[in-house]
């Protein structure tokens, strides 16, 4: 399964990812039943699950991502965060992770704790998120961290990293790229993009990290051009304003703006059409693309088609 998933991700025009939060609950069961309902299960290459975004609480995003790749028998990437645990937990969750066939792992630093929702919560954070490419490298060679052998060893872990799409020197975004490569990275997943140019900059990034990493795994890594789709004005505004990382060009917020005085019937009909033709362009040149939604499966669909 995840041979072909990652042959797919190398050598096909079409590769599309949908991730999934988990819920603020103790059952995934709903949003499952979600997926179903809009047959995203079969429109789409694999899912990912995300590992307590924002620090606030959900259910556990591996146990989450095992549920659904048992469920629908498609690849789902886990994500598993620096903040909340240490080289130890790692270890241990990779190993467990890997008897239930979860090899797909997305190496994230994570949200600082500050964000959480839980009272005085303290981030973990040993290192940052090539501590866990690190893990993974070591695993995949049969040993754990300290070099000590282990019996039996695992079945092969595919790594993933991320990268935001816009820096105010994007040189500084090709360095991280190339760091994320060397401790073994075979795909590099980037926070959302919303335009042709920034999407033709970071492929021409990743060309050069690419061919500056000293790692072999370099030379198949690819590049998946992340999208958050915006259907509200109220939305635009927040993320841009309040979620690290990701930039809404001016000019889709000012055109949501407007037409969010229209109405909310107006405002998704202008918010449908930009993401759609976002999405449709970054399809067109690249084709490989993971959709972030909080959920609105009805939405990928429509997006898919």
């Amino acid at each position: 399964m995840f041979e072909k998933f990652c042959d797919i991700l190398c050598n096909d025009k079409k590769f599309i990812t949908v991730e999934i939060n988990p819920p603020h609950g103790a059952s995934i069961d709903g949003i499952i039943a979600d997926i179903k309902k809009h047959d995203l299960q079969n429109k789409v290459t694999g899912f990912s699950c995300t590992d307590n975004p924002l620090a606030k609480l959900k259910m556990s995003g591996v146990l989450s991502a095992i549920k659904v790749q048992q469920t629908f028998g498609k690849p789902v990437i886990a994500t598993m965060s620096m903040r909340d645990k240490n080289k130890l937990s790692l270890q241990s969750t990779l190993l467990g992770a890997n008897d239930f066939d979860l090899r797909c792992i997305l190496a994230l630093t994570g949200d600082p704790a500050k964000y959480s929702d839980q009272p005085e919560v303290k981030g973990v954070l040993e290192r940052d998120s090539t501590l866990l490419l690190s893990i993974i490298y070591h695993l995949n060679k049969g040993v754990d961290y300290s070099n000590k052998p282990l019996n039996p060893a695992p079945k092969p872990i595919y790594p993933f990293a991320v990268s935001n799409a816009t820096a105010k020197d994007m040189n500084s975004l090709k360095k991280r790229m190339i760091k994320k490569l060397n401790y073994g990275a075979r795909a590099i997943i980037t926070q959302p993009v919303y335009t042709l140019e920034n999407a033709k900059e970071l492929l021409a990034l990743f060309e050069e990290a690419k061919a500056l990493s000293i790692r072999d795994t370099a030379k198949e890594a690819q590049l998946v051009l992340g999208q958050f789709p915006i259907v509200r004005a109220k939305t635009a505004n927040f993320i841009d304003d309040k979620v690290p990382g990701i930039s809404v060009p001016k000019d889709i917020i000012d055109e949501m703006n407007l037409a969010a005085m229209d109405g909310e019937e107006r405002e998704q009909e202008v918010g449908f059409a930009l993401s759609k033709r976002i999405f449709d362009e970054m399809m067109t040149i690249h084709g490989k693309v993971h959709l972030m939604t909080h959920n609105r499966f009805d939405l990928c669909s429509q997006l898919i088609g």
